[in-house]
Formats: structure tokens, C-alpha cells, sequence
């Protein structure tokens, strides 16, 4: 391409956003991208092209479909362009999508954002850079405020207010997702459900303030114990959930096939969480128990595990919540492996 072309090209592309992958998997409206200042490319050698001919202000990367060419895609994008990057991710893929868009010490960040999908053009231009976010508002039906105001109110319906974790209906959907997918590609799944033993005694004795206080130190130990793409949440109440999978980036510690025949064991990783977990609560030091309460948080659970415990989120929430009452009729503070036979964790070696 001649100096003038090119520099015509990246003229064109200034105001503009480019698209990558299929965007019916990312916007309910894709049918109506014409209205929008945007470039469509359907594979990654065409975008990767466009976007170092291009002065785009932004890309949106369509990770569906993409996994596994994400690292090296997005590598080259930011070599080939100085647009932010902003990934649009099924809620199966916010964990991924999550790590890739934080720094770490020394390395470039793969990418700036994200947003969960599916979503609307109108809502992804919200949160784009401003010239670009100028020209596609001409295209917006929605006035920023309200579409604030709706980004607010999809938050609200994933997260729980008071721990700032997953709440059910995500946590629910997600495992319907990654159990679709680990059908596909042997994927390890083990669903962890827990709750506080005694919750309601430390309601009703130190007030409810002292109970929220609870449960959000039990959020937060929780996250702190599990790996950055295990996706916890709370359930209900004193309940918790977490959902311990394999990320694809992020490397397992044996290959798919040996997998496959180890179907009668628990993965190691969540055990250890569980355990982990379970002794670091057992030790908190909560000022608002007094100095009676140090030290006397207990759990009761249960881990089960797809495919060997249930096929469906339905059938394993369903053998763990069975599990989680026998472990409270035997005495509590324990959490049990579903199968065969059932055995508390606190006995493995």
C-alpha cells in the first residue's frame, strides 16, 4: 500500500470501532451494526490486517469461539494497533476475560476491558473512548444516563448486594455453561456448596450487623482461598457456592486423556480449597463475637462432581444439598465427597 493510501486508510478508520469474530454470539441487534461506525471481520487475519491500516479507537473481540487462539490473537492486535481492546465474553468466559484485562508486573495487559454478552451496540458504545463514543451515540437510542442506569441494574442481577459475590442466578447459569462446554473437551467441573453451622444462633445472640459481618468475611476468605478463575457466590441466606473448573490459559496439571479415566476421584485442587478454607475460618478472629468467639466458625459441606455426581446443574445441586444435610445430622464442621462411599475431607491423607 502507498504512504497516501495508507494514511487515507488509517484516516477512515479514525471515530471508527473494528469488530472481530461473530458478533450474533455477542449483541441481541447485531442485525443492526449498519447504523453504527464500525468494521465487521469475521476472522482474525482480516482483523488483525485492518487494524494496522486502520486508526480504529477501538476493537471488540468476540472470545467465543476464540479460546483457542485468544493469547496470540490479542498479542497481535496489540502489536498491529494502539486502540483499546475490549473483550465481549459469554458468562462462561468472565473469568478468562477477567485475568487477561489485569496488569501484571513487566507484561502488557492482553487487553483493557470487558463486557458480558449478550449485549446491545448501543450498550458497547457506552463505554467506548470518546470520539468513537461521539459518532456511535448518533446511532444510540439510549441516552448515556440510562444506559448507566442499565449497566447498574445488570450488576444488580448478578451480584449479591451484600458480599459483592456471584449470586445464584449467575452462579447457577454459569455452571449450565461450562458444564455445556466440559461436555465437549473433558473438562473437569466440581461444585463446592457450603454453609455457616449455627448461623442463625450469631443472628439472633449478636444482632444481624454481626451476622452480615459474617457472611462477608466468609466472602472474602473465600475468594482469597480460591485460584482467580474459580467463580464463588452466594446462594442464599448463610449459603455458599463455588465452582471449581479448568481454565483453558491457564494450564491443568494432566492432560485431557488421563482425565478422562480418573473419573472416579475428586480433583485435588478443589479438596485442598475446601480444607483450606474450612481451617482459616475455623481460625478467624471476629472482634464483634468478643473474646468468646474467637476461633469457633464452623462449615458444613459437600463436593460433587460432574459428570460421575449429576449431569445437569439441576442433579448436583441437588446430590449436594443432600449431602450438606447428612454432613449437618452427623455432628457439622465437616464437608463430604459425594460418592462412593461418601467421606469427609477432613479424613483424606
Amino acid at each position: 500500500m502507498s504512504s497516501t493510501a495508507e494514511s487515507l486508510a488509517r484516516t477512515q478508520g479514525q471515530g471508527k470501532v473494528l469488530l472481530v469474530g461473530d458478533i450474533r454470539k455477542a449483541f441481541l441487534d447485531a442485525e443492526s451494526v449498519g447504523r453504527y461506525p464500525c468494521d465487521v471481520k469475521a476472522n482474525l487475519l482480516d482483523a488483525i490486517e485492518a487494524a494496522a491500516t486502520c486508526d480504529y479507537d477501538a476493537v471488540g473481540v468476540v472470545m467465543n469461539g476464540l479460546l483457542g487462539q485468544l493469547g496470540p490473537a490479542l498479542r497481535a492486535l496489540r502489536r498491529a494497533t494502539k486502540a483499546s481492546i475490549v473483550l465481549l465474553a459469554q458468562m462462561v468466559d468472565e473469568p478468562i476475560a477477567r485475568r487477561l484485562v489485569q496488569s501484571e508486573p513487566g507484561v502488557e495487559k492482553a487487553a483493557d476491558a470487558y463486557r458480558v454478552c449478550p449485549t446491545t451496540l448501543a450498550g458497547f458504545g457506552s463505554g467506548l473512548p470518546a470520539a468513537s463514543g461521539a459518532a456511535w451515540s448518533q446511532g444510540d437510542v439510549v441516552p448515556p444516563g440510562v444506559e448507566k442506569r442499565m449497566r447498574y441494574l445488570e450488576r444488580l442481577a448478578t451480584t449479591d448486594d451484600l458480599t459483592g459475590l456471584k449470586n445464584r442466578r449467575y452462579i447457577r447459569e454459569f455452571a449450565r455453561q461450562i458444564i455445556e462446554r466440559a461436555r465437549h473437551n473433558a473438562g473437569r467441573i466440581t461444585l463446592l456448596v457450603f454453609d455457616i453451622d449455627n448461623f442463625k444462633h450469631y443472628n439472633d445472640v449478636y444482632g444481624h450487623s454481626t451476622g452480615d459481618e459474617i457472611l462477608r468475611q466468609a466472602a472474602l476468605l473465600m475468594r482469597r482461598c480460591c485460584r482467580p478463575h474459580d467463580v464463588v457466590g452466594r446462594i442464599g441466606g448463610d449459603e455458599f457456592a463455588v465452582v471449581f473448573w479448568d481454565d483453558p490459559h491457564g494450564g491443568v496439571s494432566e492432560p485431557a486423556s488421563d482425565r478422562r479415566h480418573a473419573e472416579a476421584e475428586h480433583p485435588s485442587e478443589p479438596v485442598f480449597v475446601a480444607r483450606r478454607f474450612q481451617n482459616e475460618f475455623g481460625h478467624a478472629e471476629l472482634n464483634l463475637l468478643g473474646p468468646e468467639g474467637q476461633g469457633v466458625l464452623t462449615i458444613s459441606g459437600a463436593l460433587v462432581r460432574f459428570p460421575r455426581d449429576g449431569r445437569t446443574v439441576q442433579e448436583l445441586f441437588e446430590r449436594a444439598d443432600a449431602a450438606l444435610l447428612d454432613a449437618k445430622r452427623s455432628g457439622k464442621n465437616r464437608i463430604y465427597l459425594v460418592g462412593e462411599p461418601k467421606s469427609n475431607i477432613a479424613d483424606l491423607p
